[in-house]
């Protein structure tokens, strides 16, 4: 469990500073939350608590996700961008977060530095929760554990194939190789590796990770295949990573080396046509519209975790 300062607050700032054990519980709980239909609800289990969302960086599904479950658990929500804030006038977000922890149960940050969520955790004393940063994407994460589990029958012992950049969310893959035992192949560019130090921190956890240039090598066999955008938001050099990221693409060829019944996995948005095809996106395989709701589930599970729910799960 994080704490801040030993005070107890439960953080969420990346899927390694959480027991293995409260993991699995939240992507128990969402599987859960799935199965219940909100509006039937007898009691909202967080009502009277709010969340703030702050984003610094655009966002579809992670505000609405956000939004959206945290009403359907009975609390309320205060939208806040970085331009809206004195943060965006010299305040720090240390003193933001000392304030905005006088007013709300819990914050939501979507930044591009990990030092801002980090200094933001360090000064709260509510949970602050990691919506995105240039170098992780946990909650994504918890929505692609939990969508495995649903279309393979649980994500221990499977093969995730990753193929393209390895940017935030293949870290985020990594980490969750060491924490939830699948194997994890990564087929990357040389000059968008993920860092060393990573790879050797899950080598060290027992993560059963492998790291190439070769996508075919990494998809042959696979129970999964996943990538991302080869643009992250804000990225001036698209022309020459297009050029290093096209052989990386995931289309109907790739995925006929997969297993048969492999699934295909992209958390959006993604630009058609260029790390994954229509056919890819569209067909039989893909499961990224049940990836795309599972944030809603999983976040909504991870909410009440961080604002001590557990005992307040629906039957």
């Amino acid at each position: 469990m994080s704490t801040a300062k030993g005070r107890g607050v439960r953080h969420f700032v990346d899927l390694h500073r959480v027991e293995r054990e409260t993991l699995a519980w939240i992507i128990d709980a969402a599987h859960s939350l799935k199965r219940v239909d909100p509006r039937g609800l007898a009691h909202r289990p967080l009502e009277g608590k709010t969340l703030a969302l702050i984003f610094e960086k655009p966002s579809t599904r992670t505000r609405v996700s956000f939004e959206v479950g945290m009403r359907q658990l009975g609390g309320s929500v205060v939208m806040l961008t970085g331009s809206e804030l004195q943060l965006g006038r010299g305040e720090t977000i240390g003193d933001t977060a000392r304030v905005l922890s006088r007013y709300v149960d819990a914050i939501m940050l979507r930044t591009w530095d990990e030092d801002r969520l980090e200094e933001m955790a360090e000064a709260a004393t509510v949970p602050v929760i990691n919506g995105l940063t240039d170098t992780s994407h946990p909650c994504q994460l918890l929505a692609d554990v939990m969508t495995i589990d649903e279309r393979r029958g649980g994500v221990r012992g499977q093969v995730v194939a990753w193929t393209g950049d390895g940017n935030n969310v293949a870290r985020s893959w990594i980490r969750a190789a060491a924490l939830f035992d699948f194997e994890l192949r990564m087929a990357c560019p040389e000059p968008l590796m993920p860092p060393a130090e990573l790879v050797a921190w899950a080598h060290g956890q027992g993560a059963r990770l492998s790291v190439s240039h070769d996508p075919d090598t990494v998809v042959r066999g696979a129970d999964v295949v996943v990538t991302d955008t080869w643009v992250s938001m804000g990225d001036k050099e698209a022309p020459s990573r297009h050029n290093l990221l096209r052989p990386f693409q995931v289309n109907d060829r790739l995925m006929r080396i997969a297993k048969p019944d492999a699934i295909f996995m992209h958390c959006l948005p993604a630009h058609r046509g260029e790390e994954v095809t229509d056919v890819v996106l569209d067909g039989p395989h893909s499961a990224v519209w049940d990836e795309a709701e599972n944030r809603l589930h999983s976040q909504k599970a991870l909410l009440m975790w961080c604002l001590g729910g557990e005992d307040k799960l629906p039957k």
